[in-house]
């Protein structure tokens, strides 16, 4: 981890740290529990137990891995719906191949982003290539759930893929923090991923020490999940550490640093930092649908099993 780099993270654009801001304070720290998904691959749900109010326009995140899998034991998952948001697959290490009903999908790996909206709804599965499968091999990864609008509940399905060599990279001021500017814009500088709803999506990797400060927009919120090794968050120092999430308060500016000394898993403090612009719309959520009410979630159920998000196509 990670797959994508740079060999020399100070000749990158540097994102200046803002004078004078309004630091976001911490507002509190949370683990993420460990489960099974699909077929039955590991995963930690980031985002349990936090507050909606702090989490708009984000529904949940899931840390797909990191595991190392044996020949044979490579696990996805099986034929399922959407409606009513977009699903974030950012792969780490290891592949992914998504198939959907709509004859979309394709293969994303090390580094990659597919960036689904499901929107009106289709079928999707996602399930490792034949050769992972054959081999094993390591597999580490993330998927966030966006909210849509309401307005845009019902759009036509589509597929954004945003290849690891597009993502914007970015470094701190002194070159001790590499920033993955995924989505969103951070300091002047855009990352690749096009949104319904604002939002900012980060993957930054801090070497033993290193500070990293970046301006953020006030009308976001702020979330930050540890993926690997630990550090503080906020002028505070608040700790946290692979596999729990931290929730910011107000302010202009995101305060994050790493651990004077990593495991020896993990080089760097590697962390993921989301924010958007909260919708401030009735959200309710029930298994693979996202809706404002209670009738569009039958809706949804029903158009499903009347087969109207689609069928699933031959092999």
């Amino acid at each position: 981890m990670p797959a994508v780099t740079a060999e020399n993270p100070l000749s990158l654009p540097r994102v200046t740290a803002p004078v004078g801001p309004a630091a976001r304070p911490v507002l509190a720290v949370s683990t993420a529990p460990a489960g099974f998904e699909g077929e039955g691959f590991p995963v930690r749900r980031a985002f349990a137990g936090i507050d909606y109010r702090h989490l708009d326009p984000f529904i949940m995140m899931d840390q797909m891995g990191e595991v190392d899998y044996a020949a044979g034991e490579p696990k996805g998952t099986p034929w399922h719906p959407h409606r009513g948001f977009e699903t974030v697959t950012y792969i780490i290490d290891g592949t992914f191949v998504h198939r959907d009903s709509h004859g979309g999908g394709g293969v994303i790996t090390d580094g990659d982003t597919q960036w689904m909206t499901a929107g009106s709804g289709l079928l999707h599965i996602e399930t490792p290539p034949e050769e992972l499968v054959a081999s094993g091999g390591l597999f580490h990864g993330l998927q966030l759930w966006v909210n849509l609008p309401r307005a845009d509940k019902m759009i036509a399905p589509k597929y954004q893929d945003i290849r690891g060599g597009n993502v914007k990279l970015l470094a701190s001021e002194d070159g001790g923090a590499l920033v993955r500017l995924i989505a969103g814009d951070v300091a002047g500088h855009a990352g690749p991923g096009a949104t319904h709803t604002p939002i900012t999506m980060i993957h930054a990797s801090l070497s033993p020490g290193a500070r990293l400060v970046l301006p953020w927009r006030p009308d976001f919120n702020a979330l930050a999940y540890g993926l690997a090794g630990h550090g503080s968050a906020g002028t505070e120092r608040r700790p946290f550490r692979s596999g729990q999430s931290v929730v910011f308060g107000a302010g202009d500016a995101l305060v994050v640093q790493a651990g004077d000394v990593q495991d020896s898993r993990s080089e760097r403090f590697e962390v993921v930092l989301l924010g958007g612009r909260p919708l401030r719309e009735p959200m309710m959520h029930y298994g693979p649908f996202v809706m404002n009410t209670h009738a569009e979630l039958a809706q949804a159920f029903d158009d499903f099993k009347a087969g109207r998000l689609g069928t699933i196509p031959a092999s």
